[in-house]
């Protein structure tokens, strides 16, 4: 043996022993301290346990929160790639209780479009005209049934906030800028829905109270179109936060009206409002203020609040123009186990509840209801829409079509792929301009999903899918319809007659409706029918 490879032999041994000596005299792990050296073994395979399950041991469907063929989809469709599965699904559909079931139409009043690539570009608008109930100065109707979830700059990079800002303006979709309020990354062409949260980021003074004219002043110079309060969010509901100083750089204080490394606290109640009566005064001021239509976002725990609110809106006049239900399987940057885990009802039974009430005082024609909550994915989205939602908001599917893998270090600050991280060695990685388009690839794909479900149920636009058309897997030999689970009445989960008219002209004015091929000469369809006797 060479005099090199003998003297790293003994710097190898002597390190190994340093450890084992260390491992011995060490009282924090009983394991190392019984098995020196070896013990460090278990530590390493744990610490790449989650990759080994993600990329080795898990199968296509038992991954949480996205299963590895949910990933594929939204992957494949931000690249514009073959998103098909062959050879059948895999999933367990006889023994899974809750599996949702559309139901198609043999002969129904919409026709698909046959052309392979028919539809990727499918205009798409919400139902509804938003704030034309209550008559907004600036209502509009959404161009996009599927726009982008609140994300603020801060849980988000800056590449990823502008990646997603520049699809949406692809898209032609709607960015909630969270409750971390409007950075310049925000503004890159896409059309915003401003959030308002606890802390009043972007919309307070120096003191961290709500300011008015600061509000209007940011509205004034961007793209603004809706304002939506946020009371609480489904992984963390009327949970506060903290964003400790070091993470407070000079860029995320100036666009949150913070002093820059300095601890701050986001509180879990607003300081505007203490109940439901005032919280209605001040969506009333905010909406005569600036004429935009203005909304809240919560999570759904305890009814009392929904009781008050639709009560109040059917005696006194005063509502919000919509309702964005986040569900508890949503997602988050952060949070305690438990509230991720078991705080707030998940999206279809909470929304639901919700929704029951609003009907039954006859206020949900006069609404925007909008859902969150893992509702990026084709089959979860078409339930919601059954259920009466009238846009969807997608989160962490958009993250994944930006890059993200699930490595779910969001809340560690090392997001290996530049999504959740402040890291500038980590965000140099993701390119705003590439990312774009894939994030607006995505986006159109769901819509052309939706679409296509819409047409092969008879209907000209998911809005218009009843809960009739869905069924509900109770096991390998029963289901029930989506109405009975939810105990829905006829006609709820459906926009008004005056607004189902106006989108079914939309959409057929759109784009020409699909067809069959011609028929034969003695084909019986095309004979004149007999006259009656």
């Amino acid at each position: 043996m060479s005099r090199g490879l003998r003297a790293a032999a003994a710097a190898a041994g002597a390190a190994v022993a340093a450890v084992a000596v260390r491992d011995l005299l060490q009282r924090d792990h009983a394991l190392l301290r019984n098995f020196p050296v070896l013990g460090h073994g278990r530590y390493l395979i744990e610490a790449i346990g989650p990759e080994l399950r993600q990329y080795v041991v898990a199968g296509n469907n038992e991954e949480r929160p996205f299963t590895r063929d949910q990933r594929r989809w939204v992957y494949a469709s931000a690249k514009k790639e073959n998103n098909y599965f062959g050879f059948g699904t895999d999933n367990d559909i006889e023994y899974t209780a809750g599996y949702p079931i559309i139901k198609h139409r043999t002969f129904g009043r919409a026709v698909p479009r046959s052309h392979p690539h028919a539809g990727y570009e499918a205009y798409l608008p919400c139902a509804k005209t938003l704030g034309a109930a209550r008559v907004r100065k600036r209502a509009f109707r959404p161009e996009s049934v599927v726009n982008i979830s609140g994300m603020s700059f801060g849980s988000l990079s800056g590449a990823a906030i502008e990646a997603l800002n520049r699809g949406a303006k692809i898209a032609g979709c709607l960015q909630n800028t969270g409750e971390g309020a409007l950075s310049p990354y925000h503004r890159n062409g896409g059309d915003l829905i401003f959030q308002i949260g606890t802390s009043y980021f972007g919309c307070r003074d120096e003191s961290g109270r709500f300011n008015l004219d600061r509000l209007k002043d940011n509205i004034a110079k961007n793209p603004v179109k809706a304002i939506e309060i946020k009371l609480s969010q489904g992984a963390k509901p009327s949970l506060g936060g903290l964003l400790p100083g070091a993470k407070v750089s000079k860029e995320i204080a100036e666009t949150r009206g913070i002093p820059e490394g300095v601890d701050c606290v986001s509180p879990s109640r607003h300081a505007e409002f203490d109940d439901t009566d005032s919280l209605l005064d001040w969506v009333e001021m905010l909406a005569d203020e600036t004429g935009l239509p203005v909304g809240i976002k919560s999570a759904v725990g305890d009814l009392g609040f929904w009781d008050e609110l639709t009560t109040l809106m059917a005696t006194t006049g005063r509502g919000v123009d919509f309702v964005t239900i986040d569900g508890g399987e949503g997602g988050t940057g952060a949070a305690p186990l438990i509230f991720t885990d078991t705080v707030s009802l998940p999206f279809q039974v909470g929304f639901a509840r919700v929704y029951r009430m609003f009907a039954e005082r006859g206020l949900h024609e006069k609404v925007v209801f909008i859902g969150a909550g893992k509702l990026g994915l084709p089959d979860n989205a078409i339930v919601a829409f059954a259920l009466g939602c009238d846009m969807v908001n997608v989160g962490r599917e958009a993250m994944l079509a930006i890059g993200c893998i699930q490595a779910q270090k969001c809340h560690t600050d090392t997001c290996p792929t530049g999504v959740a991280t402040q890291n500038r060695w980590l965000t140099r990685g993701l390119d705003p301009a590439l990312k774009s388009v894939r994030a607006a690839n995505y986006i159109k794909t769901l819509r052309r999903d939706l679409l296509k479900v819409a047409e092969a149920c008879g209907v000209e636009h998911p809005g218009l899918i009843d809960t009739g058309s869905v069924e509900i897997l109770d096991g390998r030999t029963a289901s029930r319809s989506l109405e009975h689970v939810y105990e829905y009445q006829p006609g709820w989960g459906l926009p008004s007659r005056e607004d189902q008219a106006a989108i079914i002209e939309i959409m057929t004015a759109a784009e020409p409706q699909g067809g069959s091929a011609p028929p034969s000469e003695d084909s019986f369809a095309s004979e004149p029918a007999a006259a009656p006797r």
